[in-house]
């Protein structure tokens, strides 16, 4: 039976990354489908959701944009919960951090794909908390300790799981003690084609403290090579002052200015702990190999030896000692573009038709009765 109405949610629609991506995927998959999001900007996404008229929470009327909306951030549980779902037979939450929180009818089915649970609350608080001073780190500290308990209650109410990669499942299986399929994301390889490469390797990530850039950044002054840094973010500032005269910054580009850059580097570098790393496979989709951290979702979708190389240690020297023996006339631009393929579009789309058709199909045990959250303050 095919559900009547669909709600498709993902976390903030404020620019256009990997999530952002998939979720554009989701929307061509249920073209009737309506859009819901905490907060939403239609310049910052290029208008790519301008058509769809996305739903947004009472946080919109802050007008928060890609660089503010984390001073928002013990609100968007309380928000994402208070977005009006009834009526709706199937749900698909897109979240890396609180979509999947949104609550359902009693009757709908409830299918998140999680990129990865909330990385500041979860795999990440650590290191967070560790930049601040003790009286900064004792509040968030109780932020993020208030948010595991609403983010692990919100999880329970998840009809189906499904995770972007094998790193994803383990985190979504350890945090909120949820079984979860992998269905790789859809990257659109079409966009991408092998040309001739030249002389500077390229980074392709948003500039995020965590993305570990700074590290990029050390090995390639320390090698006095060509370095191409594309992207923006909050980091941005700090890395242009720390870089060399070989190492150039680009800003946001467009898509096809990326393809171009990936097409002509001599390697994409990956110095992140990705989920996933949709960049690690657009890079391969236009024929060039990656030089990457040995952590993550890159271990799904880079073959050693055949379309890139690890290295071992998140340390400037490891990837010094890697770039150095990389030899880029050892990969073969074609095997690059066929392992590529194997994370198309077309696959993302089968594969989650299927896992929507079977959770609609299968008897689901009683949902648990929401708790409503009141900013991260979790009310019984």
């Amino acid at each position: 039976m095919q559900p009547r109405r669909v709600a498709l949610v993902h976390d903030f629609l404020l620019d256009v990354r990997g999530a952002e991506r998939v979720f554009l995927a989701l929307c061509d998959l249920f073209p009737d489908a309506d859009l819901f999001t905490a907060v939403y900007d239609e310049s910052g996404t290029e208008g790519r959701f301008a058509q769809r008229r996305p739903t947004t929470s009472f946080l919109q009327r802050m007008r928060p944009d890609a660089r503010t909306f984390r001073a928002l951030l013990p609100l968007y549980p309380y928000a994402m919960e208070a977005l009006d779902l009834r009526g709706y037979d199937l749900v698909i939450s897109s979240s890396s951090a609180w979509a999947h929180g949104v609550i359902a009818d009693a009757d709908a089915v409830h299918v998140c794909y999680c990129h990865n649970p909330f990385r500041y609350a979860w795999n990440a608080r650590e290191a967070t908390l560790a930049k601040y001073d003790p009286l900064r780190r004792a509040a968030l500290g109780f932020v993020f300790q208030r948010w595991r308990q609403w983010d692990w209650i919100a999880a329970q109410r998840v009809d189906v799981y499904t995770a972007n990669s094998e790193t994803t499942r383990k985190r979504v299986k350890r945090y909120f003690g949820r079984d979860a399929s992998v269905l790789y994301p859809p990257v659109e390889t079409s966009r991408f084609s092998p040309g001739e490469p030249g002389d500077d390797y390229v980074v392709l990530s948003e500039l995020m403290p965590h993305k570990r850039i700074d590290l990029a950044i050390a090995a390639f002054n320390a090698l006095r090579l060509p370095l191409t840094v594309v992207g923006n973010g909050p980091d941005a500032r700090r890395l242009r002052r720390i870089a060399g005269p070989n190492i150039c910054f680009t800003g946001r580009v467009s898509d096809d200015e990326a393809g171009a850059f990936l097409r002509s580097a001599k390697a994409l570098v990956v110095t992140a702990t990705e989920e996933f790393g949709i960049a690690a496979v657009e890079a391969q989709a236009a024929g060039r190999p990656v030089i990457a951290l040995r952590e993550g979702g890159v271990r799904e979708t880079v073959i050693e030896g055949e379309t890139g190389v690890f290295f071992e240690r998140p340390e400037p020297a490891a990837l010094v000692d890697a770039v150095r023996a990389f030899d880029p006339l050892a990969f073969d631009p074609e095997a690059c573009v066929a392992n590529a393929g194997r994370f198309d579009v077309a696959h993302f789309r089968h594969g989650l038709r299927a896992l929507v058709d079977r959770a609609i199909e299968e008897d689901r045990p009683p949902r648990p009765r929401p708790r409503r959250a009141r900013g991260l303050a979790i009310s019984q």
